[in-house]
C-alpha cells in the first residue's frame, strides 16, 4: 500500500550512498545526479590504459580495466568504504550492473566465459559475510549474462590489509596465496577476474599467476575503481 511506504520512508529514510541526500522514489542506491556525475576512466575503449599497463612485464593479461577514478575524499571511495565495511553489498551490484551495462558492447570483455572475483580467506569472509568483490560480479553477471564462479579460485592464506603497505610490501603480502580448483577443467576459457580497487596490482597479479596454470587460459581485468590516472 502507498500509505504504508510512504511511512516506511519517513521512518527509514532512503538516502544516495554517494551524497546523503534523499532519493526519490524512481532512484536505487544512488540518486541520479551522483549516478551522472560518477568518475568513469572509459579504459574498457582501450588495451592501453593506466589499469593494462600495471601488468606489463608482470603478468599475461589480455585486457584491464576500472569502472572509476578513486581519489581520497570523493564519492566514489565513500561508495567502496560502505560497500567494503558497512554491510551495503546492493553498492556492488548496482555498480556492477551499471558498468556491465557498458561492458557487454566492449569487445575487448564481453566474449568472456566466466567472472572470478578476488577470493576473500574464509576467516575474513565469516567475519564480513560476504565478499565485495563477488557482489561487483553479481551485477555485471546480471547484465553481462556470464556467469559468476567463485569456487575456482581459492585464497590459502589470511594476510594483512594492504592500506599503507609499499609496492613492495604489498606484493610480498600476497605472494602465492591463490589456487585454482581443477585447473585442466577451465582450458582454453577466458575468465574476467574482478576486484574493488586496484592500486599497485599485487593481489591481481598474485591471482593472475595462479590462473595462468588453467592450460590456454585468456585473462582480463575489471575492477570498480583505480587511483590511477
Amino acid at each position: 500500500m502507498k500509505w504504508l511506504s510512504d511511512f516506511t520512508s519517513l521512518i527509514f529514510p532512503r538516502i544516495c550512498a554517494a551524497c546523503g541526500n534523499s532519493l526519490w522514489k524512481h532512484e536505487d542506491v544512488i540518486c541520479h545526479s551522483c549516478e551522472f556525475h560518477l568518475p568513469k576512466t572509459n579504459f574498457h575503449f582501450s588495451d592501453d590504459n593506466p589499469v593494462a599497463r600495471i601488468f606489463w612485464g608482470r603478468a599475461s593479461l589480455a585486457s584491464g580495466a576500472a569502472f572509476l577514478y578513486f581519489n581520497k575524499g570523493n564519492k566514489v571511495q565513500q561508495l567502496v568504504h560502505q560497500l567494503k565495511y558497512k554491510g551495503r553489498k546492493d553498492i556492488g551490484i548496482f555498480l556492477g550492473s551499471f558498468y556491465g551495462q557498458t561492458l557487454k558492447y566492449a569487445p575487448l570483455f564481453n566474449c568472456a566465459d566466466l567472472i572470478i572475483p578476488v577470493p576473500l580467506h574464509k576467516k575474513k569472509f565469516m567475519k564480513r559475510g560476504y565478499n565485495q568483490s563477488e557482489q561487483f560480479g553479481i551485477g555485471l553477471s546480471s547484465a553481462m549474462k556470464i556467469p559468476v564462479n567463485r569456487h575456482l579460485l581459492v585464497r590459502t592464506k589470511a594476510t594483512e590489509t594492504q592500506t599503507r603497505k609499499s609496492r613492495f610490501s604489498r606484493y610480498q603480502n600476497v605472494r602465492e596465496i591463490f589456487l585454482v580448483n581443477q585447473p585442466e577443467q577451465w582450458r582454453g576459457k577466458h575468465v574476467l577476474l574482478i576486484d574493488d580497487v586496484v592500486t599497485t596490482g599485487a593481489t591481481l597479479e598474485s591471482c593472475i599467476h595462479a590462473l595462468e596454470l588453467i592450460p590456454e587460459v585468456k585473462i582480463s581485468i575489471a575492477c570498480i575503481a583505480t587511483a590511477l590516472l
